[in-house]
């Protein structure tokens, strides 16, 4: 799906910028290929690692897009008016830490020489992981762990009030879901210190997360 692999300007003009830095803080160059993370997420400065196997690459280019969905989600039910304060809240949060994470692994994957999206013939090897059971049958980013279809994201854009904060936090469990399956097969078979690193971030606060949408979704 098209919406799902367009890299937001704003990480797309980051990584761009951070791949133009030839020097740190103190003036020692970096090696080539590398780059400095995001000032937005966690090892501020510190540069991204070279050291990259075939799992730390899958790992950041499929969870781009997978967050980005999140970020999407989230923009929705901010769009609405009468949402409970704690939805609205539960919302913005994700959006705003899912964003810089976006940005820190399209560095990463900018300092590995990777490309931010997956190749069409890798992604077409994560058919039949969807858990959330989409019906698209198309193969690549629709498909993976937890990710909407378009029809879900219609459906939670049309509904209002209650029933829209039951349908998005009935979605974004299962796609929290997803994402700690992935960061998870990350933490264990990566070999990038940072991207293991982001991995186990994801997995602690979207579990976390999940806890707290199911306490939300039995308040309702």
């Amino acid at each position: 799906m098209k919406r799902y692999l367009t890299l937001p300007a704003a990480a797309l003009a980051a990584a761009l910028a951070l791949a133009g830095c030839g020097a740190d803080d103190t003036g020692s160059q970096t090696a080539p290929g590398q780059t400095t993370q995001s000032g937005a997420a966690p090892q501020t400065g510190s540069e991204v690692s070279a050291e990259h196997n075939d799992a730390d690459t899958m790992f950041a280019q499929m969870m781009i897009p997978h967050h980005q969905q999140a970020v999407e989600m989230s923009e929705i039910m901010l769009g609405k008016d009468s949402l409970d304060p704690k939805i609205t809240e539960l919302a913005t949060r994700i959006k705003e830490a899912q964003g810089p994470e976006i940005e820190r692994m399209t560095a990463m994957l900018d300092a590995w020489g990777e490309p931010v999206m997956m190749p069409s013939e890798s992604a077409g090897a994560m058919e039949g992981h969807d858990m959330h059971g989409n019906e698209s049958g198309k193969a690549g980013m629709g498909s993976m762990e937890g990710m909407m279809s378009e029809d879900d994201l219609a459906k939670l854009e049309s509904t209002q009030g209650t029933e829209a904060a039951e349908l998005f936090l009935t979605q974004m469990i299962a796609h929290h879901e997803g994402a700690v399956k992935m960061a998870e097969q990350e933490a264990e078979q990566g070999s990038n210190p940072q991207a293991v690193e982001l991995a186990q971030t994801i997995i602690k606060d979207q579990e976390g997360e999940i806890q707290e949408m199911k306490d939300l979704l039995a308040t309702l």
